[in-house]
């Protein structure tokens, strides 16, 4: 049997199963589950438990953040992570129906980032011992924390990592359906301004003032930035004083950081730990630093894209290595060198949005690549 002709028999079964993964589905976005909501968490860490038990060896690790799922199956081959989370930004009440079916799109809380792509490896796992079909060994890593930056799940993420030789991660694709092979480096930072207060009207000179400071050093911060190389400082969140006729003796400035490569943030890192006050008496701390590394391309992450290229176009459609400002777990992967290739969720849009969905019709040929590039990763890789 020809590739394009195995693609199209994988695609058939997703097809057919379609109803059936809609109604997992619709149970695991009606579990509210933002991050820090330990019983909407609590309550989908034991759905996740349920459902992938007999597919693999399953193990739980409890956290402050929740519970981290390992599922290990052996297989021949290549060792293989396949990344997801379960937790997602919208707060508890947010939405007036947590599921909503319309004109061939569903709406939901996380059901685009990313409980739709998070099902793709659950019926994955079901289509391979469905077939019969060779795999590669298999780890399944599920993580509750990665909208505040996996502070919890890093050190699992890593440690996963190590261990394997390609990570997927279960992302949704970008706007145009592209997989992704390039992320930005994220990283925060608070700098903290410390000034002296005074009675503005009576004795101003006697001030500090904390707001002035943290301007000037605000106009440093931007000028850092290197729009050519895509390397953004955004101060978007200020803090400071306590009344207007008081001089302000505190105030902080979050700034977010962006890069693409790995010597950019660097850079930048550096540039904000060698601030130094403009005001002789004014004093500067600074809490943060650099918490996504940027994932970037190598031969070898290309070449993984590739071997899922050729299966998107047995299964009729195409894509680009696709590149995207935001983070992900597979920043963490990239990093310590292991091919990545990440987008491998569901179509769809608007992550984080009241308007968040998925497209209906799209999602048994993004199950099917799922699981024929896992395939493929033994045959072909």
């Amino acid at each position: 049997m020809s590739a394009q002709a195995r693609a199209q028999d994988t695609l058939a079964y997703f097809e057919r199963r379609l109803d059936a993964y809609l109604t997992d589905l619709r149970e695991l976005v009606e579990i509210e589950s933002p991050t820090h909501h330990l019983p909407g968490i609590k309550k989908a860490a034991l759905w996740l438990q349920t459902q992938f038990a007999g597919l693999g060896e399953l193990r739980r690790f409890e956290t402050e953040a929740g519970a981290v799922l390992r599922l290990f199956r052996r297989g021949s081959g290549p060792r293989v992570l396949l990344l997801a989370h379960y937790d997602t930004v919208h707060p508890v009440g947010s939405w007036k129906k947590l599921w909503r079916e319309e004109r061939g799109r569903i709406y939901g809380p996380g059901v685009y980032d990313m409980k739709a792509g998070l099902l793709f490896i659950l019926w994955a796992l079901r289509y391979l011992g469905d077939s019969g079909a060779e795999h590669p060994n298999l780890e399944v890593l599920l993580t509750p924390d990665e909208e505040v930056g996996s502070v919890t799940s890093r050190i699992f993420i890593e440690d996963a990592a190590r261990g394997a030789d390609y990570a997927l991660v279960l992302e949704p694709p970008t706007g145009a359906g592209d997989l992704k092979v390039h992320r930005k480096g994220v990283g925060w930072y608070k700098l903290k301004v410390h000034g002296r207060a005074a009675h503005q009207g009576v004795e101003p000179e006697k001030g500090v003032n904390a707001i002035v400071e943290a301007a000037r050093q605000l106009l440093r911060v931007v000028e850092a930035q290197d729009l050519e190389k895509g390397t953004t400082l955004g101060p978007n969140v200020a803090r400071g004083g306590t009344a207007s006729n008081v001089v302000a003796d505190y105030a902080e400035v979050l700034v977010d950081l962006r890069a693409w490569t790995l010597e950019e943030a660097e850079r930048v890192d550096r540039f904000m730990r060698a601030l130094e006050p403009v005001h002789p008496e004014a004093r500067l701390e600074l809490e943060g630093g650099l918490n996504r590394p940027p994932m970037e391309p190598t031969p070898e992450s290309l070449a993984l894209f590739e071997l899922a290229r050729g299966v998107a176009r047995d299964l009729g459609f195409d894509s680009k290595p696709g590149k995207v400002g935001g983070g992900s777990d597979g920043n963490f992967t990239a990093n310590l060198g292991v091919p990545t290739l990440d987008g491998l969720g569901a179509m769809g849009a608007d992550a984080h949005q009241l308007s968040e969905h998925v497209v209906t019709a799209e999602l048994p040929r993004r199950m099917a690549l799922l699981a024929e590039l896992l395939t493929r990763l033994v045959r072909d890789a």
